[in-house]
């Protein structure tokens, strides 16, 4: 098919007719895909009752140059020029040739370019063309596949939207979230759905159901900075609910099998169990690329143009749209308009984030990639520092110039897997057998070691098995996660095991106060009196220090936290290595 190109010049273009001699006539097959295109196209700009202009933007009459029929030529430049291969037929032209390549083409055949699959006009040679980058061979067979094959999904409709508001309130209740600017809580709706579920059928059929504000919340980020979260109101949450309800069977059936965000039946463990099998088959270099503010910068209209192409329900676009520029309430009180970018709190953000870097997935399967993306994490496995530098380069031009998104160059990197951190973990690999071991991250390390200091104050003025019983809560849903680490990592548990322990000896000394009743205490649990008198009141030691030292250790055992309930990392860690049974996403792979 001949390369679509855009051209600022008035052009007149002779089109030779098919003869026996000359080009031969475009075939069925041929006159079938363009068709297919055109209504691809334009079907979905007809159901919208708008005009392509419309959509971009430009005047209702715009001027500039026209063709012998009077149409006005796209100015535009489009987002990637392509080279076709080799020299093709030349056109005839008359008047001064303008420079750059491609054909000028009138504004109301434009809009048949969003209708071409964007990896094909990324590189309309096809797959075989040349490909940047490192060439890697085919994904492992233990990746899971996406389900291409399913069967037909029920048309996205706004009535079969309206069907599962129910089922979307239930999931909304369950997730017990805070009231957004209107101050309903999900208690109230729920205790009213009977009479609100008709009215707000009645407006998101007839189309006068508006969008509210969304209370704009700043959270500290582990690394520094704060991360601004979006809360919509209740009766929003519910309407997203059921619109990813709605969209997911659609499009999660077409997403690229090393996708692991917010997908049903898969996970961050999924994510790392995919990057220890590309780090055994030889990838021990990684391209970590991190997107900056991704949840802040996507383009709405690239977003729209990429739903109107499977989803061709005018309310249900035009919903959408109006979620994505609901007004924004700051913490201050200023209400700001919302120009670019998914409200990050919402149900429906996590899926519409999965549909803008879809393309990037496919992208990177198309030059034969290896690679593993948990939303805006992305890790590309290749097989030298070199042909990671390429990647990155490549792959950074297309990110910011296709999807205008952002790549920030201070944290991304091409390095060594254990020195990067993913998704709180660190995979390191042995260089005598080739092994991969799951590695606690350092960042992960530290985070855990301050929650364990905030749930440990030296303070503490409740009773010893209450710290305790809270300390047990968070350790269990730490562990829960973490503990897929290989038994490499048993030593950084022992650490962390360790440095608890000794913070609540140090509580339990604050607990006697001075220093004569912590004596009597450790003679009263076993120690010797010469021993105890001594270990206390030698030298001017804080409490901290004398937390540590071996009368306090031998008067407090292991043993005794224990007794009081205390959760042991090392111990979980040892009685579920052999015994571990693997999560559902786990299964996928066939291996724990």
């Amino acid at each position: 098919m001949e390369a679509i190109g855009v051209q600022p010049y008035r052009t007149k273009v002779k089109r030779r007719k098919a003869s026996g001699t000359g080009e031969s006539a475009p075939s069925d097959e041929a006159r079938y895909l363009l068709v297919f295109l055109d209504v691809m196209a334009t079907g979905w700009l007809r159901s919208l009752n708008v005009l392509p202009w419309e959509i971009c933007g430009a005047p209702a009459n715009p001027v500039g140059p026209r063709t012998n029929e009077r149409r006005l030529m796209a100015q535009q430049k489009s987002e990637n020029c392509t080279v076709p291969e080799g020299r093709g037929n030349s056109v005839s032209t008359h008047g001064v040739e303008p420079p750059g390549g491609g054909k000028a083409i009138p504004v109301d055949k434009s809009a048949r370019q969003l209708a071409l699959p964007f990896a094909t006009a990324a590189c309309p040679q096809g797959a075989a063309g040349d490909q940047g980058g490192d060439l890697s061979p085919p994904a492992s067979p233990m990746v899971p596949k996406a389900n291409d094959k399913s069967e037909p999904s029920p048309p996205v409709t706004m009535k079969g939207m309206t069907e599962r508001l129910t089922a979307a309130l239930l999931r909304v209740v369950s997730n017990k979230g805070a009231p957004g600017p209107n101050g309903q809580t999900v208690t109230e709706l729920y205790e009213q759905w009977d009479a609100v579920l008709p009215k707000l059928t009645a407006s998101l059929v007839n189309g006068t159901y508006r969008v509210g504000e969304i209370r704009r919340v700043l959270i500290p980020k582990p690394g520094g900075g704060e991360r601004g979260l979006g809360i919509p109101d209740v009766v929003d949450r519910v309407v997203q609910e059921a619109v990813r309800q709605t969209l997911e069977p659609l499009y999660e059936p077409t997403f690229h099998p090393s996708s692991h965000g917010f997908r049903p039946d898969r996970s961050c463990h999924t994510a790392i169990t995919e990057a220890v099998t590309h780090l055994e088959d030889g990838r021990t270099w990684v391209v970590d690329l991190d997107l900056e503010k991704f949840f802040d910068r996507v383009c709405h209209q690239r977003l729209m143009a990429r739903l109107a192409q499977r989803v061709h329900d005018r309310q249900l676009l035009v919903l959408i749209g109006q979620m994505l520029k609901a007004e924004v309430v700051m913490p201050d009180g200023v209400v700001v308009p919302t120009e670019e970018g998914v409200p990050q709190g919402g149900p429906l953000s996590p899926l519409l984030s999965n549909i803008v870097l879809d393309e990037l997935d496919w992208e990177l399967d198309r030059r034969k990639h290896r690679f593993v993306r948990y939303a805006d994490d992305v890790n590309i496995f290749v097989g030298s520092e070199r042909a990671g530098q390429r990647a990155m380069a490549s792959i950074t031009r297309f990110i910011e110039g296709r999807l205008r998104l952002k790549v920030n160059a201070s944290k991304s990197a091409v390095a060594r897997p254990g020195d990067r951190h993913f998704l709180g973990f660190s995979l390191r690999v042995d260089s005598k057998d080739g092994t991969v071991k799951v590695m606690l991250s350092r960042r992960t390390l530290q985070r855990a070691t301050r929650r364990l200091v905030e749930l440990t104050p030296r303070s503490w003025g409740s009773s010893f098995r209450r710290c305790i019983s809270q300390i047990n809560v968070y350790l269990r849903g730490w562990y829960g996660f973490f503990g897929i680490c290989s038994s490499a990592a048993e030593y950084m548990l022992r650490n962390l095991d360790a440095r608890l322990r000794r913070r609540l000896r140090a509580i339990q000394l604050r607990h006697w106060k001075c220093k004569r009743t912590i004596a009597r205490n450790l003679i009263r649990r076993g120690l010797q009196r010469r021993t105890a008198w001594r270990s206390v009141y030698a030298g001017r030691q804080s409490l901290w220090a004398l937390s540590n030292t071996r009368a306090t250790v031998t008067a407090l055992p292991n043993k005794l936290f224990t007794e009081l309930g205390l959760v042991s990392l090392v111990n979980l860690h040892r009685l579920q290595a052999e015994a571990l049974v693997a999560p559902k996403q786990l299964t996928l792979f066939g291996t724990c």
